[in-house]
């Protein structure tokens, strides 16, 4: 079943897709459903590239990729950063090669808040 909020990518070509809202049963690509990718976590890498570091100020909110910055080149980079409150997706920023592998949102009420980042090599990674 699709997922509101899930991110799904085509095993065949490649195209990822981030669901607003699910209502279809499977989404299809290529002629073959989609896969929804799973996060993956701290305890499978530790903190140092790919793991969500959420820094709070305020209403700000920093989400930075790793405690090492993120490589962000054309074949290796962040494509984008999301903020979630309860699993409801309340920011985005799209990335860039050559961007820094960081976001900053304004958020009222800035508690119970996760992120989850897609690097185009190693998947989906939350910082939980």
């Amino acid at each position: 079943m699709v997922e509101t909020n899930g991110i799904y990518k085509c095993s065949k070509c490649g195209n990822v897709i981030s669901i607003v809202e699910a209502h279809q049963p499977l989404i299809l690509c290529c002629g073959q459903p989609m896969n929804q990718l799973k996060e993956l976590s701290p305890e499978l890498e530790g903190k140092e590239k790919h793991v969500p570091i959420v820094t709070i100020e305020g209403d700000k909110v920093t989400v930075n990729v790793g405690s090492i910055d993120h490589p962000m080149e054309e074949d290796h980079y962040i494509e984008f950063i999301q903020l979630l409150r309860s699993d409801k997706l309340i920011a985005e920023k799209r990335l860039h090669p050559g961007d820094k592998p960081r976001a900053v949102f304004h958020v009222e009420n800035a508690s119970d808040l996760r992120a989850r980042e897609f690097c185009n090599l190693h998947g989906l990674w939350s910082s939980e």
